[in-house]
């Protein structure tokens, strides 16, 4: 693939190796928690801003999949030497797993399908986020997320 533009962006892809109880102690489904999380260094920090879909990913053999959903909140920053980014996420009462995405014919071209140990953020097509987002409706309330958690 050529080098990614914002337009080819729909919803970032932020992974992690830990479940949510591990990123934040006493994070219950449902609730929202701002997060720094860290990032690669690399030219798609310049692509992320303010008020972005983001996802958090969660990799591994323990239900991997998409477990909050939320947005970017604020500019790319650096910390302990480096990059991250504040985000804003609602923890998911149903996850949405790795195995379901997979079927889909869409969502099964999604970057973090296709190269598991790629970069950090990935992203998702606005297809692709579309049939995230049909998963997540499907399970879960998500007030206060925008057009997208409606």
């Amino acid at each position: 693939m050529s080098r990614l533009t914002a337009g080819d962006v729909a919803c970032w892809v932020l992974k992690t190796t830990l479940s949510p109880d591990d990123v934040r102690p006493g994070w219950r489904p449902g609730a929202e928690q701002e997060l720094s999380r860290c990032v690669r260094p690399s030219y798609r920090l310049d692509l992320m801003a303010a008020g972005q879909p983001v996802l958090l990913w969660l990799s591994g053999r323990q239900e991997p999949g998409v477990h909050a959903l939320g947005i970017v909140a604020g500019p790319v920053t650096t910390e302990d030497g480096g990059p991250v980014v504040p985000v804003r996420l609602t923890r998911l009462a149903t996850p949405v797993g790795r195995a379901e995405l997979l079927a889909d014919p869409v969502a099964r071209e999604a970057e973090v399908l296709r190269m598991p140990a790629g970069s950090n953020p990935s992203w998702l097509s606005g297809p692709q986020f579309g049939a995230v987002l049909t998963r997540v409706r499907d399970g879960n309330a998500l007030p206060g997320l925008g057009p997208w958690g409606s």
